[in-house]
């Protein structure tokens, strides 16, 4: 097979220059932003006349080379390849996904029972692999067409969605990020203060510290161990608290089902199942494989998914279930506490573990995204995004986190559903059926077509208007 550039004179400026290069029989390709140069490869002949014959009379039998990696991760100080590790990145969208929300969602789904909640953790975990990779698949485009990594939602939305789209974008995802940290600094900062007995700015400090520093100064491999150390201690405080709390479980009533309260968990759910913050960092640091990406989020969410169905299953069927259609709201795990006294620290080392590494992927992807926002070059670990994510949930989570209370339910009906349902959907179609693009599309991670496509965008619409009927209906 033979390979060979060509100087593409319709491509915008600042676009990509490709170098091609195999390491063992892997070809890799490295971009950087120079005049853009397209590739393609010939079949090559035996014969020793076709292999002297010019580019130009072989153009009819050109293929596009379809490569593995879109472009190399390189060590600033070795410069040696520094390829994303599968397995880390599975851990990093299990750790970002498993977070806080998994403590409210029996207090959610109690009164829909185990079987309906059951259905509707399903459905919300379809939709939100559905929704991740078309993030991945737009992410991946536009480092295509951009010719440099670490790209985030801003650009993502500004090539797509224009100015419009940037800003429901900017907006949307700086206000869930936010609200998720102060509510996760604050939850790790009482369970710290319990534990050791100082004061809460102390642990809130210490945290922030210590998970943030993590985030700025280790290495991929450093995060990746960290993070896949983390993951494996919350399934083993997991089941710990599963062995303990089962033991007076009652099978009966996780035959209990009512199918109209589900949807009222919905925007819990969906937001227990956010991951999506994380999936431009996924992308960069797998390289743009695609098959890596795909598997990481099936997989790093398919973790979760498990936990959340046996968790539930466990807790409602242990505590006392209010009947259907009762205005009263018993906390679960407050319930649980009441009548076991072992489980309270048990809980308490699962949610810290829970929090921890919901907080680190968080960290990254607001970091990452403030630093596209501020034409921060890609590539470079600069101070200034890392102190715009710690500093403000510090400072907010110490003067009043009951504030954020409504402002979380507020972002997992709205922001979440907006910004990782309505806006994935909506950059693909433009993407993958806009005319004013000319650039190459990699292959679709999400089949279906527009049908899927409106299918998410229809559903996250319905969710959405069902509760604002509901919300002004009881005002």
């Amino acid at each position: 097979m033979v390979c060979y550039t060509r100087h593409d004179d319709s491509s915008p400026s600042g676009a990509t220059n490709m170098t091609f290069t195999t390491i063992g029989n892997k070809p890799i390709l490295f971009l950087d932003t120079k005049p853009s140069f397209i590739f393609h490869c010939l079949q090559s002949s035996t014969g020793k006349q076709n292999n002297q014959q010019p580019v130009q009379q072989v153009e009819a039998e050109e293929q596009d080379f379809k490569f593995e990696s879109l472009f190399s991760n390189l060590n600033q100080a070795t410069l040696k390849r520094e390829p994303g590790s599968l397995t880390s990145s599975i851990f990093l969208v299990a750790g970002t996904t498993i977070g806080a929300g998994i403590l409210a969602i029996p207090a959610v789904t109690q009164e829909a029972g185990f079987l309906a909640s059951a259905v509707t953790c399903i459905l919300c975990w379809i939709f939100m692999v559905v929704t991740g990779l078309l993030i991945a698949e737009v992410n991946v485009n536009t480092m295509c067409e951009l010719g440099s990594g670490g790209v985030s939602l801003v650009s993502m939305a500004m090539r797509t969605l224009g100015n419009t789209g940037v800003q429901v974008a900017c907006w949307s995802y700086i206000f869930i990020h936010y609200a998720l940290l102060v509510a996760y600094v604050a939850r790790s900062s009482d369970i710290l203060t319990n534990f050791l007995g100082i004061p809460i700015w102390e642990t809130a400090t210490l945290f922030s510290l210590l998970f943030g520093g993590l985030c700025y100064f280790g290495s991929q491999r450093i995060i990746g161990a960290v993070n896949g150390a983390l993951v494996v201690g919350i399934i083993a405080s997991f089941a710990v608290l599963v062995v303990v709390a089962s033991g007076d479980l009652h099978w009966d009533a996780l035959l209990q089902a009512n199918l109209e309260a589900a949807p009222r968990s919905i925007p819990i759910i969906a937001l227990s199942f956010v991951y999506q913050n994380v999936v431009p960092v996924l992308c960069t640091n797998l390289e743009g494989n695609l098959s890596k990406v795909r598997t990481a989020i099936i997989l790093g969410t398919a973790i979760p998914l498990a936990l959340f169905l046996v968790w539930n299953g466990v807790i409602l069927g242990t505590i006392t279930t209010p009947e259907m259609g009762s205005n009263t709201i018993v906390d679960p795990l407050q319930q649980l506490r009441s009548t076991n006294g072992i489980v309270g620290p048990i809980v308490d080392v699962f949610s810290f573990l829970a929090i921890s590494t919901s907080y680190i992927g968080f960290v990254l992807g607001l970091s990452d995204f403030l630093a596209d926002l501020l034409k921060l070059p890609s590539g470079e670990n600069r101070p200034l995004p890392y102190l715009l994510t710690l500093v403000p949930p510090l400072i907010l989570s110490l003067l009043d986190p009951e504030i954020f209370f409504k402002a979380l339910d507020f972002a997992g009906t709205y922001g979440v559903l907006v910004l990782f349902g309505v806006l994935p959907a909506a950059m693909s179609w433009s993407d993958r059926y806009s005319k004013s693009s000319d650039s190459p599309k990699i292959p679709l991670l999400v089949p279906g077509g527009k049908f899927t496509l409106s299918c998410i965008v229809g559903g996250a619409g319905l969710v959405i208007l069902t509760e604002i009927i509901e919300k002004f209906g009881h005002a």
